[in-house]
């Protein structure tokens, strides 16, 4: 069956345009977006051998959805030791992160350009049996050159906001091509559900993945020494904040607890030097010691901070257009959650968070400054509600279970 004439001229402007990917690839490296020791994998030139066997390759883009992967990935481990795992990422940072968090024996590898060349020589080179994707990624290159080799696609956590589905919903046939190319799609929530349905996709059962998982881990040794250097003193962590943010939240723990710390943890840690230097506060990338503002500018210890942490606050939830980030990493350490109204990534959870007073929402600093001081003069109350978000987190691993049993025919050479 021939592709619809949008993704035959998509593909005819990649193939045109792909000469240019080394050097555009080499520019982004200049500015930190790229790893320049690895723009070869970004072209589809494997920096690694494939093993014998059969191989499964899970793709996230960037953080959120590549730490969405990892439940996935110990799963699969245990439920399927005899496959090779291969994860694909498209930045720096969860290149980082992969590096600090994927098991033993997992291969990481940046996925190719969505050009026919660098998809061909990666798809040659690592021959998977079955594709994983999660969350949004439509690449029509690399999942119908896939689906072509027969290669068995999974559309998992699926999300798709309306501006997606209303811009895919001018050209039905190709939406309908890419979505038909998957045979599994388990969108994350209802609106998404309606969307890729509308856009003839074939939905099964719900799952978020970024809702299920254990905690994230923590060194230990590092935590009774922060602890010690806390000397008793409330702290509140202010996670994954954005531009925009950062002041106004720092504001409103001066006011709410003046003899508190404030843990701040960028959603991109490069942002750190600028925050510290706003805010008067100390850089942990620097080895400075903890005072009342500490920027935590370093990756992969979140699950540290949430545990100093006696409040957490969410950040990309208090400026519009970024749309919050996952509240289940504080919620299954049992912290007490705050967050700004603009959370629609994640307006279900919240929503049901809300009803088991699991987490409150914040809707302007005054707000934010209330709850604050509310939880802090209330630990009982602030407990009982870290212990109603850790029960709520902890219902949540079901659809994973579900998902595994979706995924083992896709499996089945």
């Amino acid at each position: 069956m021939s592709a619809p004439l949008p993704l035959v001229l998509y593909g005819a402007a990649m193939a045109a345009l792909e000469p240019l990917a080394p050097s555009l690839l080499r520019a982004r490296a200049r500015r930190g977006k790229e790893d320049p020791g690895r723009i070869s994998e970004r072209l589809g030139r494997a920096g690694l051998p494939r093993p014998d066997g059969a191989l499964i390759w899970l793709h996230g883009v960037s953080v959120g959805e590549t730490t969405s992967l990892l439940p996935l990935v110990a799963a699969l481990r245990t439920r399927r030791p005899d496959l090779t795992i291969l994860v694909t990422c498209g930045t720096t940072t969860a290149a980082a992160l992969l590096a600090q968090r994927l098991p033993e024996g997992v291969i990481h590898q940046f996925a190719p350009v969505d050009g026919p060349g660098a998809v061909r020589r990666f798809l040659d080179h690592w021959r998977p049996n079955a594709a994983v994707f999660v969350e949004s990624e439509l690449w029509p290159n690399l999942i119908l050159a896939a689906k072509a080799r027969g290669v068995r696609l999974a559309l998992l956590s699926a999300r798709m906001t309306a501006a997606s589905a209303n811009g895919w919903s001018r050209w039905p046939a190709s939406a309908r091509a890419l979505l038909s190319a998957f045979d599994l799609i388990m969108p994350q929530d209802a609106a998404t559900d309606e969307r890729l349905n509308r856009l003839g996709g074939t939905t099964g059962p719900r799952l978020n993945l970024k809702l299920v998982g254990e905690p994230l881990p923590a060194d230990m040794a590092e935590l009774d020494r922060l602890r010690a250097a806390l000397a008793g003193r409330k702290v509140v962590l202010a996670a994954s904040t954005h531009p925009g943010e950062d002041a106004s939240i720092a504001n409103a723990v001066r006011k709410a607890a003046p003899g508190g710390v404030l843990i701040l943890a960028p959603r991109h840690p490069e942002r750190g030097a600028e925050i510290a230097a706003m805010l008067g506060g100390a850089l942990r990338s620097r080895g400075e010691a903890m005072g009342p503002v500490y920027v935590a500018d370093t990756l992969g210890e979140l699950g540290l901070f949430f545990r100093l942490a006696d409040i957490v606050v969410m950040g990309g939830s208090f400026v519009p257009g970024i749309g919050g980030h996952n509240p289940l990493e504080p919620a299954r350490i049992g912290r007490p959650i705050l967050t700004g109204r603009y959370v629609f990534n994640a307006a279900d959870t919240y929503a049901e968070m809300f009803a088991e007073a699991a987490a409150i929402e914040a809707v302007n600093g005054t707000a934010l400054t209330r709850h604050i001081r509310g939880l802090l003069d209330n630990p009982v109350i602030a407990r009982r509600m870290g212990e109603a978000a850790m029960a709520y987190a902890n219902r949540q691993g079901a659809a994973l279970d579900q998902a595994l049993t979706l995924l083992d025919p896709l499996l089945t050479p």
